[in-house]
């Protein structure tokens, strides 16, 4: 995980020494419960890592630890025995379960504004636009997955000049910006100077965007959430903490 990073809602975990060790499930995407109640299970070995750990992540999965010497089998055992820890946790932080197709009318947000997505057919498959992007889509395809990426792409387009001309505007000198499917924060700033953002920003208002390009560059000269960052962060955008209780609101409803 970066080190400095704009975090999207809570997230909670479960620790659990470190077990036996047997052969590990089909290499296939695992889950847990079913329906409402269902949840993707990613598996991720950490050599560092002394237990196996479980998180709910923002978009309503579980990442689980495997810690050196552990196993993949067990890891989803862990998962299995603390399936009610995990309802538990989606309910108290509300936490979204199976997402709902997207379709024909649904409304996705884009700079702020609940844009209505038109699916039309096509020779090739589908047709979809959503305020001024228009998305090809596959016969069979999902049509989530293809209007997600058109937004990446358009997000890598976008983001990165509006970074540097900020950066630029206040005299600060960013190494790299690369634009990510980031899963736990909107943005992070390395000691380096490189920026990552989230593709995500698009679909906020322009002023909370700014706000987190900001917040990042605000990181190039003071790596911490000190007083001193803060002001920093004020100094360059007064109205900041409306930005922060938008996405507070509504920064999960993103995904």
């Amino acid at each position: 995980m970066a080190r400095n990073a704009v975090r999207k809602m809570p997230t909670a975990q479960l620790r659990l020494p470190l077990g036996a060790t047997e052969s590990p499930p089909p290499a296939r995407e695992l889950s847990i419960g079913s329906g409402a109640s269902r949840f993707v299970v990613h598996l991720v070995r950490m050599p560092r890592a002394k237990r196996y750990v479980m998180r709910l992540r923002p978009d309503g999965s579980l990442r689980v630890t495997i810690p050196r010497g552990g196993s993949r089998a067990e890891a989803f055992r862990f998962a299995e025995r603390h399936f009610s820890w995990a309802l538990r946790q989606r309910a108290r932080l509300q936490v979204p379960g199976e997402p709902s197709p997207w379709a024909d009318g649904t409304l996705v947000l884009l700079d702020g504004t609940p844009e209505r997505l038109t699916i039309v057919s096509a020779m090739d498959g589908l047709r979809a636009t959503l305020g001024g992007l228009t998305i090809t889509v596959s016969a069979g395809a999902d049509i989530r997955d293809a209007v997600r990426h058109a937004m990446r792409a358009t997000a890598g387009r976008d983001l990165p000049p509006q970074l540097l001309a900020l950066a630029a505007q206040y005299q600060l000198t960013v190494k790299r910006v690369s634009v990510r499917d980031q899963r736990s924060r909107w943005g992070s700033c390395s000691r380096a100077g490189t920026i990552a953002l989230n593709y995500r920003l698009i679909q906020m208002p322009p002023s909370v965007r700014r706000y987190i390009l900001i917040h990042e560059l605000a990181h190039l000269e003071h790596p911490n959430h000190s007083r001193r960052f803060w002001k920093s962060v004020e100094s360059m955008d007064p109205g900041f903490r409306e930005s922060e209780r938008w996405l507070k609101s509504n920064g999960q409803t993103l995904f």
